[in-house]
């Protein structure tokens, strides 16, 4: 009897990573019902920040336009000291941006996610089911029977070949599973509040984000969108949770810097920050992503944008799995992946919210002296982006390779119809074998001939003209140089990139791309290739 299925993937939770997880399943092909147990967008205080890789990721569903009115470019941090002294600055890099984004956005959350639901709801092959809690989900060898209850009370299940769990960092289905938590020892009370701000009001309010380090309350202030600012106040020993969320409370500590009548408070709500990372992001043919899966202080803007690396990092491969044209360990590489780079995210965003949260005073003494003689050797303070690593280990070429693990940039560029836009736009979301302007891609003719008869994964060719005007399909010119300066820093006359746009590995010269691509094919597919993993293991394979 042949199984049937009623969905490719069933995706639990639909906050901003669901919802991109949806979005994403949807584009590369595959059958989605979303199910959330609210039928309306959180209204609460939740993510301000997120990153040029998750930008890119938006602006890959076609959400840029949709977004812009709610997003604007992250100023930079101060930490100031008790005495309102300045002891750290956090900067951002300046133009050209990699990426092709500003490095950090500030955004409002409820319009985010409206936006991608509004995609959702307009795509075929989707089903959203608001309203609905996931009960259960029973496990099998082939898929996963998923057990729900909709909005009238009536239970139904579906069949489905994955289930994503985007439940939250309360995630039922990972309570339920009683799947363990590594705690990496951060756990503070914030109280959070955002405010509208009224015409006029305002002028003298920072015009950067600040950390406001003081012993006796730590807090912190957010520039956001148009005339949004957001406070975050650390929640002091003794007082409740739900008294410090309430109204009159709120604004007495809003009154050190604004007057009743400056301001609307929009909302406010109190929350732990946690520093915590699953064990196990995979139980069988379930998938933890985003808060089910890690909790990241906020310190560093990065807890929303860990999600959404998560989805981009898991979609591609789970739809290459469900094609056959990737075997099953090309999934366990999802957690191989993904972990360290949360675990050193996680890590940075602590340490961050350490310095913050000191409430010893001769401590708070010690480290202001630290970071005034760091200011004082770099002025300029340290980059936000410094901060976040690439790839370590999982589906990546041979160390051998240079490139390997990095995020691809992103210029913008000229097509040989002299339409322009960033890179992205016109190579789209699929693997990519980029070649640099002064290498003869006839040399890399036979590696491309010999990828296609073994029936590779499909691949899109890319080469760029440097000062010359592209005159062919796949060519393209850059703008400002960023990728060709980027490639040769690495040495790599060409790059295989991978559909999130991490960097599976480079080539040093023409010759190696046939070499980079057997590499890729043999961990896509080890049994089409019995005698390649004990020679790969040899050569360092991830």
């Amino acid at each position: 009897m042949t199984d049937t299925f009623d969905a490719d993937v069933v995706i639990v939770g639909l906050g901003p990573v669901g919802a991109t997880a949806a979005c994403l399943a949807h584009d590369l092909g595959l059958r989605v019902v979303a199910c959330d147990r609210a039928t309306r967008v959180e209204p609460r205080p939740r993510a301000i920040g997120f990153d040029q890789e998750a930008m890119r990721v938006f602006a890959g569903l076609g959400l840029a336009d949709a977004i812009a009115p709610h997003v604007m470019p992250y100023r930079p941090s101060e930490y100031h000291n008790a005495e309102g002294r300045i002891i750290r600055r956090i900067g951002t890099a300046p133009p050209p941006h990699p990426l092709g984004w500003a490095p950090n956005y500030v955004f409002l959350q409820p319009q985010l996610e409206s936006a991608l639901r509004e995609r959702l709801m307009r795509s075929d092959g989707v089903e959203v089911r608001l309203g609905t809690e996931v009960t259960d989900v029973r496990l099998d060898d082939d898929g996963a029977l998923v057990e729900a209850i909709g909005p009238t009370g009536k239970h139904h299940a579906l069949r489905a070949r994955y289930v994503l769990a985007c439940d939250g960092g309360g995630s039922p289905l990972r309570t339920r599973l009683d799947l363990p938590l590594h705690d990496l020892e951060f756990d503070e009370p914030w109280l959070v509040a955002d405010v509208l701000l009224h015409p006029g009001a305002g002028h003298d309010l920072p015009r950067t984000n600040v950390q406001y380090c003081e012993t006796e309350r730590p807090s912190t202030f957010v520039v956001g969108p148009g005339n949004l600012r957001r406070w975050e106040f650390m929640i002091n020993p003794g007082e409740d949770p739900k008294e410090v969320s309430r109204e009159d409370f709120v604004r007495g500590l809003l009154s050190r810097w604004l007057d009743p009548e400056d301001y609307e408070l929009w909302r406010a709500s109190s929350y732990r920050f946690h520093a915590l990372v699953l064990e196990r992001w995979r139980a069988g043919r379930l998938f933890f992503l985003g808060d089910a899966a890690h909790m990241t202080p906020p310190f560093l803007a990065q807890g929303m944008c860990q999600g959404i690396r998560d989805a981009s990092n898991l979609l591609w491969k789970l739809a290459l799995r469900l094609r056959g044209a990737a075997e099953e360990p090309l999934l366990d590489t999802y957690q191989h992946e993904r972990e360290p780079h949360v675990r050193q995210v996680t890590l940075a965003a602590k340490e961050l919210g350490r310095i913050i949260c000191e409430r010893d005073g001769d401590a708070a003494a010690r480290r202001d002296a630290r970071l005034l003689e760091e200011l004082a050797a770099k002025p300029e303070g340290i980059v936000r982006q410094s901060l976040i690593p690439g790839l370590t280990a999982g589906f990546l070429a041979p160390d051998a390779f240079p490139a390997r693990g990095d995020i691809l940039p992103q210029p913008r560029v000229t097509d040989h119809h002299g339409r322009c836009g960033l890179l992205d736009d016109f190579t789209g979301s699929t693997f990519r074998l980029l070649i640099r302007q002064d290498v003869d891609a006839t040399a890399i003719e036979p590696a491309l001939r010999a990828h296609r008869a073994a029936v590779g994964v499909p691949l899109r060719v890319v080469r760029m003209t440097g000062e010359r005007t592209p005159s062919a399909p796949g060519e393209y010119q850059e703008e400002r140089h960023v990728l060709d300066d980027w490639m040769r820093e690495r040495s790599c006359a060409a790059v295989l990139a991978r559909p999130d746009h991490y960097v599976f590995g480079g080539a040093r010269l023409a010759d190696d791309v046939a070499g980079l691509l057997r590499s890729a094919d043999r961990q896509l597919r080890p049994s089409a290739h019995p005698m390649a993993r004990a020679s790969a293991g040899e050569r360092g394979v991830s």
